[in-house]
């Protein structure tokens, strides 16, 4: 399977997420949960069978609180 991504890759989401592709960090209460938006930035975590991607999103620390699944051409490359 040809991917444009690898693991590790710094990636930037180009639209919202369907919602029930989001899994936040089990540390977060609901008091602290932010929307995953269009523009947020996080790495590739997986490389699904289906070629999706699982992709971790980074808050502005640097620090993981959230993931989702999403498609290829719904991510850009972060320089």
């Amino acid at each position: 399977m040809q991917t444009k991504f690898k693991r590790g890759q710094k990636v930037k989401l180009l639209i919202d997420p369907d919602p029930e592709y989001v899994e936040y960090h089990t540390e977060i209460t609901e008091e602290e949960i932010t929307p995953i938006k269009k523009g947020m930035s996080g790495e590739v975590n997986i490389i699904l069978p289906n070629g999706r991607y699982h992709v971790r999103i980074l808050d502005k620390h640097g620090k993981e609180f959230a993931y989702v699944m999403i498609d290829e051409e719904h991510l850009e490359e972060m320089k």
